[in-house]
This record gives structure tokens, C-alpha cells and sequence, in this order.
């Protein structure tokens, strides 16, 4: 596994985590198909030394939460789960927001009840919802953070101005964007995440898209390590920036083991520079 760093200052996580969306059934609806296999692929989990889960309460919506606690509770003192709100399930594929203080707080709750734990390691504000004020998500937030039901606030799909409005009204851990070799549309995010010591979560990091096309400089410098385009991803996102915590989701074990086998590359300053002039 890779090397660890600490998360919001107290919880020591290694830089690879598990992303558990992919096991819902399709559109992030309902049940996976196997439920079995999803309770294995997240045992393996954390038998691979991977100590940090990402789940959220519209995933399924409310299954991947319960298919967390029913394979892994009582939890490894070591694990970190971090867990979302803020977005309502209508039917597969469709995600309403909603940031009312009081639907976050009862957000929180229920997600407590459904994990098994008393205290949520890392709540992440899942969208920021234009119909209130952000002041006023983070706020609520900040509210179940002092009563003790959350550690660490974190944020997803913000820019930095609004990072920036969240830090005054609470302390912000981690943000978590799209972000991977592909797609840099939330560079100036890192960079002020790098800056703060704020922890950065690139959600869908293995894509690779017409990056990984036979012949080019990514599918060569695969072969040249013996791993795959993704792990190449993945091992490109862990050099970009001491703070990045890549999440790849998968509901297979064997990519699952391929996924964390890429925290053992270490790119060359040639291979990371080829490679981040790609996009």
C-alpha cells in the first residue's frame, strides 16, 4: 500500500481509498445484482490495507451505506468511512439537490443509524445547493460537528471560491472533484487544496479516455511498467500532489486488486511530465 497521510490532522489514511457507488444496481438504483459479491469486494477492501471507504446516502439511494455496516461492522479502529448529503433520489440516474439545513441534519442522522457508528469520520456536502445559502449547508454542518455526530466537513464539486466561503464559516478537510488524467477542469481547486493542506478526492480517477489509445505515450509507458492504463492513472494522480486521495470504485475484486497494485508504481520525472502533458 502506499503511503499514508493525515486526514483533517487526526485520522492517518493510506493515499489509495475504495469508492463504493459501483455497488447499487444500475443507475445507482437499488440493489447490486449480486449482493454477495458486493459484500466480498468490500471485505477485500480492507484486507488490501485500503483504510478509507467513500460512500454517500443517495447511493442506491441508502443501500451502499447498509452494504457497508453488513460487511465490515464492527469497524477496524483504523477505518476511515466517509460518507455524502445533499442530493435526493427520484429514479436511476437522477439526482435532485437539496441543501436545506434541516434535510442536511436529518441527512446526518440517518446516515449514523445506517452505518452503526456515533460519530461520522468525514461528512461531505455532496452539492452545494443554489436555493440556500451556502453559509447556511456548512453551517448546519458545523452545528453537527460541535453536538459530535460529525469529525470533519468536506465538500464536493466546489470551486475554490466557494471553498473559500465554506472555511469561514467551519474547518474544511477535503474536497472532492472530478479530477483525473483527462480531465484537469478543477486544476485551480488542487492547487488551493495543495496550498491549504486540504485533502483532494478526484472522483472517476482511472478515466483515461482516447489517452489510452494503443501506441501513445500512456499505453507505452504501461507496457514499459507491466500494469494497465488505469493503474498508470492512478499512479499519475498519487505524484501529482502530496494531497491527493484517489477513490477508483470497481465491483470486481480482480480490478479492485489491480486498482491498488498501482500505488506501487513510482513514475519516473520524465514518465509524470509525458504524461501530464497528455491533456
Amino acid at each position: 500500500m502506499s503511503e499514508t497521510f493525515s486526514l483533517g490532522g487526526d485520522l492517518t489514511v493510506n493515499r489509495l481509498g475504495y469508492g463504493a457507488m459501483r455497488l447499487t444496481g444500475e443507475g445507482i438504483w437499488g440493489y447490486p445484482a449480486d449482493r454477495d459479491n458486493a459484500i466480498a469486494v468490500l471485505r477485500r477492501v480492507v484486507e488490501l490495507g485500503v483504510n478509507f471507504i467513500d460512500t454517500a446516502d443517495s447511493y442506491g439511494p441508502h443501500i451502499n451505506e447498509e452494504l457497508i455496516r453488513q460487511a465490515l461492522h464492527p469497524y477496524a479502529d483504523d477505518l476511515v468511512i466517509a460518507t455524502k448529503g445533499g442530493l435526493l433520489r427520484t429514479g436511476p440516474d437522477e439526482w435532485p439537490v437539496l441543501g436545506k439545513p434541516a434535510y442536511l441534519r436529518q441527512a446526518v442522522e440517518t446516515s449514523l443509524r445506517r452505518l452503526g457508528v456515533e460519530r461520522i469520520d468525514l461528512y461531505q456536502l455532496h452539492r452545494v445547493d443554489p436555493d440556500y445559502p451556502l453559509e447556511d449547508q456548512v453551517g448546519e454542518l458545523h452545528k453537527l460537528q460541535e453536538e459530535g455526530k460529525i469529525r470533519h466537513i468536506g465538500l464536493s464539486e466546489v470551486d475554490v471560491d466557494q471553498v473559500k466561503a465554506a472555511q469561514a464559516v467551519a474547518p474544511i478537510v477535503s474536497v472532492q472533484n472530478l479530477y483525473n488524467l483527462a480531465n484537469r477542469g478543477h486544476e485551480a481547486v488542487l492547487e488551493y487544496a495543495t496550498e491549504q493542506g486540504i485533502t483532494f478526492i478526484p472522483w472517476f480517477p482511472v478515466a483515461t479516455g482516447e489517452l489510452a489509445r494503443p501506441g501513445g505515450v500512456l499505453d507505452a509507458a504501461a507496457k514499459e511498467h507491466g500494469a494497465t492504463p488505469a493503474q498508470l492513472a492512478l499512479a499519475w494522480l498519487l505524484r501529482k500532489s502530496p494531497v491527493v486521495l484517489p477513490i477508483p470504485g470497481t465491483s470486481s475484486i480482480a480490478h479492485l486488486e489491480e486498482n491498488v497494485a498501482a500505488a506501487r508504481i513510482e513514475l519516473t520525472d520524465e514518465e509524470f511530465e509525458k504524461l501530464s502533458a497528455l491533456a
